[in-house]
């Protein structure tokens, strides 16, 4: 009866995930507390997965990685990666993003550079961001704490035999096929779209309306005037004199000489053009452009699927919303009542508090350079790279545990004021953690049920012919099709106890059918929705689905045939 119901809880678990627009996190505790509360699992069990040592290591990793990014060297580096040679850009590109991305955060790496590629006077930046993101997921497989992914693999062969992943076991396979891929990318960049795309512009999501002397505002708030009941412009912005009033409360009072932001369908004119003495005008430079910024909203954000009206987003970040980009064009009509799905790209008009929501980081990927967060002196722009060059090169010597040298970096980190006690809580990877301790507790309920054991002997019994080879490559193309569909974690949260299932049947080494998984979850170039930096330059380059796949396909077989290729020469079959 146990493995009927366990088998039923990952039947409903898939089914979600894939047919679903459930967040994974949601998906993930239902199914761990439907477990649990069936005595799939014990208490203990359950609290044993939430503190895994590998788990920890990423919790921490992310937390370090806060202040990571604020280093100054990728941001010095920006301005020079693209030069008048197209393959000499994509080759610098490639290289330091990937370099990067194998120490830092790829998400914060792509961030960093995507606005200084995409507004480049040499290249059309469709021609540089999907080379850019496929870097960044390349070098996430050169390090243990290159990808979230890789942790997360880690963490369940820590949990299965007490022995995770070490800093490079990754770089051996990792680092030929970044090589191979950054090859194929110079061979086929025709493949890459050349999508003109309009650079982004105030004015073009904006009107600004001057309230003279004798207006009938004057003198009222701007609820007792009507202008938050515009069909298809709403009110942004308020400019006084040298001051900026931004979000504007519906209790504030207009004075002659206002200048009212709106913005919307800035097309229409009529509703404006009824206000009796309104001025209409294009929108000044000056005191606007220091608070606008370009976000782009992250899968499985708490805004996907809801409105701008139905998340009460002004409130929620401080923030108006200008204009929306999805596909590379402009939304119109109201914005208010538009659904916001992943990827979407957000012009916002910040207030003074934006950057202190604690909801950012799960929400949005901040495309600008100048604003993604303060940068640390020189001095410790010095000490803090030395700090983390040490904590790898003694946790790569076997010298320091991981997560001993990562909990020593953040100490240091939060001693000398890089990064604040406030920060980390903004970041904490509440709903990660959620999920692998969620997928951790199934594995440990699969195991329980001695649905793990049944699996293995009908493997044994049914897959012997096929040899170890192919096992492989089933174990990598399904992961590989699953990090296509899902999140790149959820593949590896689901793929793994099949893979070591499969290693045990064959009596072979399980490190690599475990290696496969990393990879295969890694693996995600064919569409916009598997991995977070290809979500991040989708509207950027303007791109459509089919894009990825004619860029990716080539890049997908050239990855997998090298990894396939160099898993069993560096983890043997048989130890």
């Amino acid at each position: 009866m146990d493995q009927v119901i366990i088998s039923g809880i990952f039947l409903v678990l898939i089914y979600h995930l894939v047919f679903t627009d459930r967040p994974p996190t949601w998906v993930f505790t239902v199914a761990m507390l439907a477990a649990y509360f069936m005595n799939l699992v014990s208490t203990h069990e359950v609290l044993d997965k939430a503190t895994n040592t590998g788990l920890v290591t990423l919790i921490l990793l992310i937390l370090v990685s806060v202040g990571l990014e604020k280093l100054t060297w990728l941001t010095r580096l920006s301005g020079r990666l693209v030069t008048a040679g197209y393959y000499s850009s994509i080759f610098r590109i490639s290289a330091v993003t990937a370099v990067f991305s194998a120490f830092v955060n790829n998400t914060a790496v792509v961030a960093t550079l995507a606005n200084s590629v995409r507004s480049n006077p040499h290249h059309p930046g469709s021609k540089l961001l999907i080379p850019l993101s496929y870097a960044a997921i390349l070098g996430g497989t050169l390090t243990l704490i290159g990808t979230s992914t890789n942790l997360v693999v880690s963490s369940f062969l820590e949990d299965a035999t007490g022995t995770g992943l070490a800093f490079f076991d990754f770089f051996y396979v990792g680092a030929p096929a970044a090589v191979v891929g950054v090859v194929v990318l110079m061979l086929s960049t025709r493949l890459l779209p050349t999508h003109p795309i309009e650079p982004v512009d105030v004015n073009e999501y904006l009107i600004e309306a001057e309230v003279s002397s004798e207006s009938t505002l004057v003198g009222n708030t701007i609820l007792e005037n009507g202008l938050r009941d515009l069909q298809e412009l709403f009110l942004v912005e308020l400019v006084r004199g040298e001051h900026l009033i931004s979000p504007v409360s519906p209790f504030e009072h207009i004075e002659a000489g206002d200048k009212l932001i709106f913005s919307g369908n800035v097309k229409q004119l009529s509703a404006l053009e009824e206000i009796s003495g309104l001025r209409i005008f294009a929108v000044q430079e000056g005191l606007l452009n220091e608070n606008v910024i370009e976000a782009v909203i992250l899968p499985n954000a708490t805004l996907e699927g809801q409105t701008l009206k139905s998340a009460g987003f002004r409130s929620l970040f401080d923030a108006a919303v200008l204009g929306i980009r999805r596909g590379g064009k402009r939304l119109s009509g109201k914005l208010g009542s538009i659904t916001l799905q992943a990827g979407d790209s957000l012009m916002l008009a910040v207030g003074p508090d934006f950057y202190e929501r604690t909801n950012l980081g799960k929400n949005f990927a901040i495309i600008d350079d100048e604003v993604i967060g303060a940068r640390v002196s020189p001095l410790e722009n010095f000490l803090l790279t030395t700090a983390l060059v040490a904590v790898v090169t003694l946790a790569g010597l076997g010298q320091l545990s991981l997560v001993k040298g990562l909990a020593l970096l953040l100490l240091g980190m939060l001693v000398s004021g890089v990064v604040k006690g406030a920060e980390l809580r903004r970041r904490f990877p509440f709903e990660l953690w959620l999920i692998i301790a969620s997928a951790l507790t199934l594995a440990q309920a699969l195991t329980n049920s001695g649905l793990v054991a049944e699996i293995t002997q009908y493997m044994h019994s049914n897959l012997q012919d096929l040899g170890p080879h192919m096992a492989l490559l089933g174990i990598f193309l399904l992961t590989l099709f699953l990090t296509e569909i899902m999140t790149n974690n959820a593949a590896a949260a689901l793929s793994f106890p099949l893979a070591f299932a499969l290693a045990e049947s064959y009596g072979l080494n399980h490190m690599p059918f475990v290696m496969a998984v990393a990879y295969g979850a890694s693996a995600s170039f064919l569409t916009p929705y598997g991995y977070t930096t290809n979500l991040m330059v989708q509207n950027l380059g303007g791109y459509q689905f089919r894009d990825y796949f004619r860029a990716g396909l080539p890049m997908s077989i050239a990855y997998s045939a090298t990894v396939i290729f160099l898993i069993p020469e560096f983890f043997p079959f048989f130890s």
